[in-house]
């Protein structure tokens, strides 16, 4: 598929890294497919207990790779592995734990409202700036950030835009634990180890009864792609990517 994604085994844990530290692991087509294949294989595998999430470090994930996004948005065809990769996020069968460090924007920070655990780096921050770029919240995180954070810190992230420090995440309840840098990949996987040794079929029936009805969530996620790609084709979308872009060529 691509090697911008590592798929690794440690016993009953399969680790999914994104591998692209050169663009701070803007996230392609290729390496959403990628990681979808992986969790719906990981799922199928009676050996697998738990999946890992992690990126490089300093950066978790800087978003969707721009050129794809201004590809989908000039008309170009695409999207399907960014919906098979939600669809796959959404209803994996296994518990998820995320390990992020430093740069953490848009499916970047979306992405940990599906986890069981999250674990982050002090130097971390979560940014979603999908409504200043004139887009609107994706991975169903409109439903998953106000029942986890709360109406009004759900809007501050999705609406407003503000990043939020790793202490604060995890105050509003987005992630688990802030730890070292040195620390964070095994407080990851020693929390996927400790919840590949609990019973299965218990531990797959309480975390079901924890999470959101997963009709609903695909329902909601079915529901923002729809609005998003009317958005990518919007002129609001358009001179929104343009004043980024012009701003990046400057900065």
């Amino acid at each position: 598929m691509t090697d911008h994604v590592l798929i690794e085994r440690r016993g009953p844990v399969q680790s999914i890294r994104m591998n692209r530290p050169d663009k701070k692991n803007a996230i392609t087509r290729d390496m959403y497919a990628a990681m979808a294949k992986a969790l719906t294989d990981g799922d199928a595998d009676g050996d697998i207990r738990a999946h890992v999430i992690l990126g490089v470090p300093g950066a978790f994930s800087s978003g969707n790779d721009l050129q794809d996004f201004m590809a989908v948005a000039m008309g170009g065809e695409g999207g399907r592995e960014v919906y098979d990769f939600l669809l796959a996020l959404a209803n994996a069968q296994k518990p998820l734990v995320s390990a992020a460090d430093g740069i953490a924007v848009g499916i970047g920070t979306t992405i940990h409202l599906h986890c069981d655990l999250t674990f982050a780096t002090p130097r971390t921050e979560f940014r979603t700036p999908f409504v200043d770029l004139g887009l609107v919240p994706e991975a169903g995180s409109s439903l998953l950030a106000p029942a986890v954070l709360g109406r009004q810190q759900a809007f501050a992230l999705l609406g407003l835009g503000e990043g939020f420090s790793a202490e604060r995440a995890r105050a509003a309840g987005l992630i688990y634990a802030v730890v070292e840098e040195d620390d964070l990949e095994d407080a990851a996987f020693a929390a996927a180890e400790a919840i590949a040794a609990k019973p299965p079929e218990a531990l797959k029936i309480a975390r079901d009864l924890m999470r959101e009805p997963r009709d609903q969530v695909t329902a909601r996620i079915k529901e923002e792609g729809a609005h998003f790609r009317a958005r990518l084709k919007s002129d609001e979308a358009r001179n929104a990517f343009t004043a980024f872009m012009n701003r990046k060529k400057s900065g």
